[in-house]
């Protein structure tokens, strides 16, 4: 096959070209609010959080239309809208729950997030069992995405999340370096510990949910994670670690949407397959050259 075949001529089909442009948004807020989930520790509580949306978004789903529709919902005329409201409302209030149990020494914070995540993941569950019609091919179909089939309100939608997003993230940037790196130095500068932090919990909220449609709940954390994780062993400066990692993530995710195209795969696990390499290639050139140096 020639580059042309390869690389071009998917480029005929319009939804190959919106799937394109969603991996990219999808890689930049990833990539941007990885950085500070690695940074900080807070793999397992991007895992839960990922998981912890599943119940709004599937009162969004269900109870948004027909006999049994909520009022409130109802009056929300756009279903991927309906779904990203559900989802980050459920999402905020995990993170808040979350954010005030482990205040001052309540709960460990990985017993907090256990708790919480398999309760929420368990509910979510239950509310979609409800459905017997919908109950496989929506669960399937929320924990895993599809990009392929991706709308023009999801595109909107991921949008402006990507402007709030890095735009939240560079209006506060000091601060949560600040935060993140030296909790005394933070301290003594009397900066807002708790409200940092339960914002920085809300972005990953909204991260979460507004790339829902493209990699799904479960292959979410691999988007969090594994780029800012292999822009972390390139360099130890957070905002060069930050666009290091949405570059990552956003050709990571390109790449993976070809991959997926030619081996007639799912597009979701294709970019988490892709990025998971990239991962391995950088993790290994780095250790070899540790070697090299320490002989």
């Amino acid at each position: 096959m020639t580059l042309e075949e390869i690389f071009i001529a998917p480029l005929q089909y319009e939804f190959m070209r919106e799937a394109i442009f969603a991996a990219i948004l999808a890689g930049l807020t990833s990539g941007v609010v990885g950085a500070f989930v690695v940074v900080r520790g807070m793999s397992f509580f991007g895992d839960a959080l990922a998981h912890s949306i599943l119940p709004g978004v599937a009162i969004a789903y269900i109870y948004g239309t027909g006999a049994s529709a909520l009022p409130i919902l109802s009056s929300i005329a756009n279903e991927d809208v309906r779904l990203f409201i559900g989802g980050l409302s459920a999402g905020i209030f995990s993170a808040v729950l979350i954010n005030w149990l482990t205040q001052k020494n309540r709960l460990k914070e990985d017993t907090a997030i256990g708790i919480i995540f398999v309760a929420m993941f368990a509910l979510g569950i239950a509310i979609i069992s409800t459905d017997p019609r919908a109950y496989q091919r929506d669960l399937t179909h929320i924990l895993f995405g599809d990009i392929f089939g991706i709308t023009e309100s999801d595109l909107w939608i991921m949008i402006i999340s990507t402007v709030v997003v890095i735009g939240t993230i560079i209006l506060f940037f000091k601060e949560l370096l600040v935060v993140s790196f030296d909790s005394g130095l933070a301290h003594a500068l009397k900066l807002p510990s708790g409200g940092l932090q339960l914002l920085l919990l809300i972005l990953v909220a909204v991260t979460i949910v507004a790339n829902l449609q493209a990699v799904g709940v479960v292959l979410m954390l691999a988007m969090l994670i594994t780029p800012a994780a292999t822009a972390q062993l390139m360099t130890h400066r957070l905002h060069t670690m930050a666009m290091l990692s949405a570059l990552i993530a956003s050709i990571c995710g390109v790449l993976g949407i070809y991959v997926a195209w030619h081996l007639h795969i799912a597009a979701a696990p294709a970019i988490v397959l892709v990025v998971t390499t990239l991962f391995a290639i950088t993790f290994g050139i780095t250790a070899f050259r540790k070697r090299v140096w320490h002989h």
